[in-house]
């Protein structure tokens, strides 16, 4: 039995904090992706780029952990910007109406305002 794993990525660019995950964000995995979102939270960047280009997929959990990392964000002030998402991602945000919630950006300078 393989147990999916989930990478991770964090750097600092130009000001904000860019995370980006890697794999498929499902049952087994969505809780550690909402720890690492809720850890880079309480670092209290100003901006925050999620970088979905290395996401596979991402279960409903997956979108609750981007959920509760909005509202940990929220109260320090921390912008939070989906970005590079790929056609799956794509997909999935539509459909579940994170688009609307969140800002999508083709690429991380994008996200960064560049």
């Amino acid at each position: 039995m393989t147990v999916n794993a989930l990478g991770w990525n964090s750097e600092q660019r130009a000001g904000a904090t860019v995370l980006a995950p890697s794999g498929r964000i499902d049952e087994s995995t969505a809780d550690s992706f909402k720890d690492f979102l809720l850890a880079a939270m309480a670092e209290e960047p100003a901006i925050a780029i999620i970088d979905l280009e290395g996401v596979d997929y991402m279960s409903s959990r997956g979108l609750r952990a981007l959920t509760l990392a909005q509202r940990a964000g929220q109260g320090a002030g921390t912008t939070i910007v989906l970005a590079r998402p790929n056609e799956t991602m794509r997909e999935i945000l539509g459909i579940s109406r994170y688009d609307m919630v969140f800002r999508v950006a083709d690429t991380v300078e994008d996200a960064l305002g560049h």
